[in-house]
């Protein structure tokens, strides 16, 4: 088994928001690998005193902690309660109910020697490679289907965050873990999983530099570091501001089961 992470903060001067990690099997209970893209609140506008970093690492530390130990519970219940639980170390102190509150978008994915289970809540991206190299992207797309002009003022996707007929991340609430995108695969269908968070994946999405089954073959060639050097060139040229902001946050789990 192969097991690659690396991650890049978009701007050195800022912190790094996005967060991964990668459990190896032990005693035959399987693998893990969650991968965290923070949500960059405007300054100063998210009701809380820990920050962006502070909420990632503390939902990525319990939904490995918990997806690794508790076998018996489905990726839904794990990321609700990986989600009240951190929600109730802050509870005191910072304003929860606010629109900005820390969030973040999840790829979740569990393995053992039967099947292999998936969660995507948001634009964060999943790739599953079939033993005959098909690969597939799972996706939450309901980002991707509020129009761009809607996305240019903060105070019209604010009032699409975690709404109905919106898009949704990791905050507050358990109650989303129920609108992730889930699936199980038996395991002998699935050779290789990569995720990416959005700043690694434009590679593909935004930049059309090759497929996803293309993306999965530079991890395996290059390393999840390669792929994410190969981003940092496109955005240092001509083409890097095809997206908002030049350079993003950009992390990668890639696992060769």
């Amino acid at each position: 088994m192969r097991i690659e992470l690396a991650t890049a903060p978009g701007d050195p001067q800022r912190p790094n928001e996005d967060w991964v990690s990668a459990l190896a099997p032990a005693f035959g209970q399987g693998g893990v690998l969650v991968a965290l893209d923070g949500v960059t609140p405007p300054r100063g506008t998210d009701g809380c005193r820990h920050g962006v970093p502070w909420f990632a690492s503390g939902l990525g530390g319990r939904l490995t902690e918990l997806s690794g130990s508790r076998r018996d519970m489905t990726l839904e219940r794990i990321l609700a309660a990986a989600i009240a639980a951190t929600a109730d170390a802050h509870r005191d102190t910072c304003d929860l109910s606010h629109v900005r509150t820390p969030q973040a978008t999840v790829v979740l994915a569990r393995w053992d020697e039967e099947r292999v289970e998936h969660l995507v809540l948001s634009d964060s991206v999943l790739l599953v490679e079939s033993p005959d190299g098909d690969v597939t992207a799972v996706r939450d797309d309901r980002l991707d289907r509020v129009p761009r002009e809607v996305l240019r003022s903060t105070a019209a996707t604010d009032a699409l965050r975690n709404a109905p007929g919106g898009f949704h991340t990791a905050a507050a609430d358990p109650a989303v873990a129920e609108l992730a995108v889930t699936g199980t695969l038996p395991r002998d269908r699935v050779r290789a999983l990569a995720a990416l968070t959005d700043g690694a994946s434009r590679w593909t999405d935004t930049f059309g530099e090759g497929d996803w089954a293309r993306c999965l073959g530079v991890l395996r060639e290059e390393g999840a570091r390669g792929l994410i050097d190969r981003v940092r060139t496109i955005e240092s040229g001509a083409r890097g501001d095809a997206r908002g902001k030049r350079h993003d946050d950009a992390s990668v789990v890639f696992v060769e089961l």
